[in-house]
C-alpha cells in the first residue's frame, strides 16, 4: 500500500504545476456524478497556455478559456505521469465525489427526520425538525448529523423524565452522563425540540433552559411532581396503591407524588382508564359518581413525570387510555405529546366532536399544529378559530364514561 502511494506522488509531482486550474476544474466536473467528456477552464495566464499546450503536444497555444476534452487530458497523464487523469485529480485534490449521490443522501436523511415515528408522533415538532435542516449538516457529514439528531430523538422519546437529574439521564438513555452537559449539540437539540413542543421560544440564557427541562420531568423532585387519579383500586400493598383504594372508596380523588409512585406496581387495575387534561372535569366526576367515579386521571395540563409515570404503569398493566382534552392549539400539542409517551387513544377528540360543540363566540385557538389522529382536525380549529374546552363538553364526556 505504501509504495503504491509512493508510486502515485511520484508520478503527480511530474505534472507542471501550472496546470492546477485544469486539474481543479476536471475534479469539479467528475464529482457531479455526470458523465464528463470535458472541460473548459481559465482564463489562463500565457504561462498556463504554453504549459497545457507543452502538455498536450499541441503545435499552438490554446485559448485563454480553452475546452479540453478527458480523453486528450487522459492520454496524456498516463503518457507523462502512468496515471490516469481521475486518479491525478483524485491524488491532488483528494477524492473524486459524487454530488448526485449525495445530494440524493442528504435528501434521504431529511426525509428520514421528518419521517421519524418521534417527529410523526407529535407533529409541533416538525417546525423542529425544518430548523435542523435549515441549520444543514454538522461538520459537512451526513454520517455526523445522523447520529446527533439520533441520541437527540432518543432523548425525546423518553421524555418526559420522572424527576431523574440530567446527567442520570444522559447515562440511563445516551450511555454518557455529560451527553446533554450545557452546550453540547445532543442538548441544544433537545431544548429546541422542548420549546417548540411547549410553543415558547428558543431559550437564551441557562435558566430558561432548566425550565424546560423542568417541564420535561428532569429534575423534578418527588414531592413537587403530582397527579390526580380517581376511581383507581389497586390491589397492591404500596402507599400510592393504599391512597387511591381509599380515595376511591371515599369518592375523592388521591394526588399522588412521583416518590409514592415509583414505589408502586398497581397490581390488579384492569380496564379502561379515561385520562381529562383539566381539574374541574375531575372534580365534576366525583359529583356525579362519588365512589362509583369510573377510572380516571387527570393530567393538569401538560403532564408532570408523575403523570406520565402513572399513565404507563397503568398500560403496563394492560389499562386502555382513552385522552380527552381541550379543542385548542396547545390541548391538541399536549393530547399528542400524551398518546406518543403512553399509548393512550384519543376520546371524543375529532374534528365532528369538535363541530358538535364549537360556538361562534370564545377564546381563540392560538398557535394550532397537526393532529396526528386527526388529518382534519387541525384545519377545522383554524376555520372557526373558536376554543371548545373540555367544560363545555364534560356533561357528554361524563354520560359516556357513566354507562
Amino acid at each position: 500500500m505504501a509504495r503504491g502511494r509512493a508510486l502515485v506522488e511520484q508520478g503527480v509531482h511530474r505534472l507542471p504545476d501550472e496546470l492546477a486550474p485544469v486539474w481543479a476544474a476536471v475534479h469539479r466536473r467528475l464529482s457531479t456524478g455526470r458523465a464528463v467528456a470535458g472541460v473548459r477552464v481559465g482564463p489562463l495566464t500565457e504561462a498556463q497556455r504554453t504549459a497545457l499546450a507543452d502538455f498536450l503536444g499541441a503545435d499552438r497555444l490554446p485559448e485563454v478559456k480553452p475546452y479540453v476534452t478527458v480523453r486528450e487530458l487522459d492520454a496524456a497523464t498516463r503518457a507523462v505521469a502512468g496515471l490516469g487523469v481521475r486518479e491525478v485529480v483524485a491524488a491532488l485534490l483528494g477524492p473524486v465525489g459524487n454530488r448526485l449521490e449525495r445530494r440524493a443522501e442528504i435528501t434521504q436523511l431529511w426525509q428520514w427526520l421528518a419521517e421519524h415515528p418521534v417527529v410523526a408522533g407529535q407533529p409541533v415538532l416538525d417546525e423542529w425538525a425544518a430548523a435542523v435542516k435549515n441549520g444543514g449538516l454538522v461538520n459537512g457529514s451526513i454520517e455526523e448529523t445522523r447520529a446527533g439528531l439520533t441520541a437527540a430523538l432518543r432523548v425525546i422519546e423518553y421524555l418526559p423524565a420522572d424527576g431523574v437529574p440530567l446527567p442520570v439521564l444522559a447515562e440511563q438513555v445516551l450511555n454518557d452522563s455529560h451527553a446533554l452537559d450545557d452546550g453540547t449539540r445532543c442538548s441544544n437539540l433537545v431544548v429546541r425540540a422542548l420549546a417548540s413542543i411547549h410553543g415558547v421560544d428558543h431559550p437564551t440564557d441557562a435558566h430558561q433552559r432548566r425550565v424546560l427541562w423542568g417541564l420535561a420531568g428532569v429534575n423534578d423532585d418527588e414531592l413537587s411532581s403530582t397527579v390526580l387519579a380517581a376511581g383507581l383500586r389497586p390491589t397492591g400493598d404500596s402507599v400510592a396503591e393504599a391512597v387511591l383504594r381509599l380515595c376511591a372508596d371515599a369518592g375523592h380523588a388521591a394526588c399522588l407524588t412521583l416518590g409514592q409512585l415509583r414505589a408502586a406496581e398497581l397490581a390488579g387495575v384492569v380496564g379502561e382508564v379515561w385520562i381529562v387534561e383539566n381539574p374541574s372535569v375531575l372534580a365534576l366526576a366525583l359529583q356525579r359518581f362519588g365512589a362509583r367515579c369510573p377510572q380516571m386521571v387527570c393530567v393538569s395540563g401538560w403532564p408532570s413525570g408523575a403523570g406520565i409515570l402513572l399513565l404507563r404503569q397503568l398500560a403496563d398493566a394492560g389499562c386502555a387510555l382513552r385522552y380527552h382534552g381541550d379543542f385548542d392549539g396547545e390541548g391538541i400539542r399536549i393530547a399528542a405529546h400524551v398518546m406518543a409517551r403512553t399509548g393512550a387513544t384519543p376520546w371524543r377528540m375529532d374534528t365532528q366532536d369538535y363541530l358538535a360543540a364549537v360556538s361562534t363566540t370564545g377564546p381563540s385557538v392560538g398557535r394550532v399544529t397537526e393532529a396526528p389522529w386527526d388529518p382534519t382536525l387541525a384545519s377545522a380549529l383554524t376555520e372557526h378559530g373558536i376554543t371548545v374546552s373540555e367544560e363545555r363538553v364534560a356533561h357528554v364526556l361524563l354520560d359516556e364514561i357513566g354507562r
